[in-house]
């Protein structure tokens, strides 16, 4: 955050705490696949894909990106909260059974 001047989305394997940036409060996010792959199988499960394909992570990822509320933008977050987590696979399965039946 600081050689950016807080202009950056940040996120890291690990967890980090809040960071102070001139007076603003930012928050590191923890990348990983925890908001991903539970959705990708979820959808795969429901709609009974026999392949789980490209086109399926793409819209998995559009429907995160969508869920990323401004104010999380507005502190450097990059990922919906964490206690969102089920509301984000569901809204991720749900786009993976659309591709499935298409």
């Amino acid at each position: 955050f600081t050689w950016t001047k807080g202009k950056c989305i940040f996120a890291s394997g690990s967890p980090f705490d809040p960071v102070e940036l001139d007076g603003k409060k930012l928050y590191p996010t923890q990348g990983n696949n925890m908001y991903i792959f539970p959705g990708v199988g979820l959808g795969a499960v429901v709609s009974k894909a026999v392949n789980i394909n490209d086109a399926m992570f793409y819209e998995a990822a559009r429907k995160l990106a969508s869920l990323v509320k401004k104010e999380d933008i507005d502190k450097g977050k990059c990922y919906p909260s964490i206690t969102e987590i089920r509301e984000v696979s569901k809204e991720i399965a749900i786009e993976v059974c659309r591709v499935a039946f298409e």
